[in-house]
């Protein structure tokens, strides 16, 4: 089985690679192959609304990594997503592409656990967290948590490593990733599968008179 880290960050080998490289670590000692896959710094298409993808399976926008990521994601077993925090909040190119991913790609992410980790100087982690999550919460993904919320600090990977607790809430939370992807596996075994989900109720606020 294998997991799909996106580092979110236009810095290859940065502070957010840093914290990613401790949870693959962990995740590749217990028999799980990874893959970061970066985000790089040309520009991410936003996401229009425009349906275009509907029934397609991939985004109509093909000038960046987010196709290609949708299609990585399916034969993926578990996701990490991690992003810099620069202005109190995600990054803005990861959110782009997570709108895309999750608006044209979802079903590629249905019922797979998933984790985000922010990389701060110093604030808006909790806040970057949360935003993130709710991507996470549409798709019928159990979100991976730790012993602390997922975030580190540093203003280079070498400061960002020198941050005990983060480094240790890195590897607590590849453990977790880890122990769950096995209790799917051995539920799939034995014949459980995902739940299928009602789909038929949508409820509008604004009605016509």
């Amino acid at each position: 089985m294998k997991v799909l880290l996106f580092n979110g960050s236009p810095r290859a080998k940065g502070c957010t690679f840093t914290a990613l490289c401790e949870i693959a670590n962990v995740l590749n000692a217990q028999g799980i192959e990874t893959g970061i896959l970066q985000i790089g710094n040309k520009p991410v298409q936003d996401c229009v609304g425009c349906n275009g993808c509907v029934e397609k399976g991939k985004c109509v926008f093909s000038g960046d990594c987010v196709n290609e990521w949708i299609e990585k994601a399916k034969s993926a077993y578990g996701f990490i997503f991690a992003t810099p925090v620069y202005y109190a909040h995600p990054s803005g190119r990861i959110l782009s592409a997570m709108d895309r991913l999750f608006y044209a790609g979802g079903k590629n992410f249905e019922h797979k656990p998933a984790a985000v980790i922010a990389s701060a100087r110093w604030a808006g982690t909790t806040a970057t967290l949360d935003t993130i999550s709710k991507h996470f919460g549409i798709a019928q993904m159990p979100i991976i948590t730790s012993t602390y919320w997922n975030m580190v600090h540093g203003n280079t990977p070498e400061q960002t490593k020198q941050d005990l607790e983060g480094m240790k809430t890195m590897r607590n939370l590849g453990a977790n990733m880890a122990w769950i992807l096995k209790c799917i596996d051995v539920g799939k075994n034995q014949g459980i599968e995902a739940p299928q989900a009602e789909t038929s109720a949508r409820t509008n606020f604004i009605r016509e008179k």
